[in-house]
């Protein structure tokens, strides 16, 4: 496995999954009861925006650099930036929050959280980043089959009825990663069915997510809602024009709270022929 996510950090589809991250871990934290977070492919977890890696790029400009620019002022938009600023204030300008390190700002002193990573560098990176926390576990393995070991989640006495299980795969197999990414999630619900999984997926065209979308819809949770951002026409197979989550579980009202953040990001970030897409697969009963 090649992918670096520090060549992408701060891009549109960072900006979108991290928008929705952070709008999950607040219907979280809306009950006193401890949660449990479960990154399956965590990367380092803080990044760099003026290293060489991102520079070489540049995506962040077109992200988190014009989103800041720009500041809309929907409350799902102003929370992911403030998390954004927290982070420069305690690792400098120009860091970028991670997954891991997005989980660890919103979650709590009672709550737990696993992170796993493959690579070896990235790994040790990430365990680097969280050595002071005890509520972060770094595991360096396979994200699919720790969802075997780790769930259902207990900590000592402690078991977790409520959490949320983050699957952000690199698609480096292209449309093969769709279907381990479907297997791991019916694993997760088979594990911890009260769990609010999400899935983050490139979208280079759309029709191509067709028989991914089909078979989503019919995994064993309550729900499904795919929240999407395209920067661009879905007109080429050869780039990523935006992404999307699916959510499965998800907790109330955070369509609403999605709705106009959406529209919001696709007015700051979108070129001509840009689009959102706020659906539900399968509506809550």
């Amino acid at each position: 496995m090649n992918y670096r996510h520090a060549f992408h950090a701060g891009n549109h589809a960072d900006v979108l999954k991290h928008v929705v991250l952070l709008a999950l871990c607040d219907a979280l934290l809306a009950k006193p009861t401890p949660c449990f977070a479960l990154d399956t492919h965590a990367g380092r977890g803080l990044y760099r925006l003026e290293s060489s890696s991102a520079r070489r790029t540049g995506e962040a400009d077109d992200g988190i650099g014009r989103l800041l620019a720009e500041r809309p002022r929907e409350p799902a938009i102003t929370r992911y930036l403030s998390a954004v600023e927290a982070c420069r204030k305690a690792h400098g300008h120009d860091a970028y929050p991670g997954s891991p390190w997005l989980l660890a700002h919103a979650l709590r002193e009672h709550d737990r959280i696993a992170c796993c990573e493959l690579q070896p560098v990235e790994a040790a990176a990430l365990r680097a980043n969280f050595a002071g926390d005890r509520r972060v576990v770094v595991h360096e393995r396979d994200g699919y089959a720790a969802i075997r070991a780790l769930l259902p989640p207990k900590h000592g006495a402690v078991r977790y009825g409520r959490g949320l299980v983050l699957v952000d795969p690199p698609y480096e197999a292209q449309l093969d990663e769709f279907d381990a990414a479907l297997a791991a999630l019916k694993e997760a619900l088979a594990r911890w069915p009260q769990a609010t999984c999400a899935l983050w997926y490139p979208v280079k065209q759309r029709r191509a997510l067709q028989p991914f979308l089909r078979k989503a819809a019919k995994l064993p949770a309550k729900s499904a809602l795919i929240a999407e951002l395209l920067v661009r026409p879905d007109d080429s197979p050869l780039r990523m024009n935006g992404s999307g989550l699916l959510v499965l579980n998800a907790p109330w009202k955070l369509d609403a709270a999605l709705q106009p953040a959406l529209q919001a990001l696709g007015e700051a970030l979108g070129e001509a022929g840009a689009s959102t897409r706020l659906e539900w697969l399968r509506a809550p009963a």
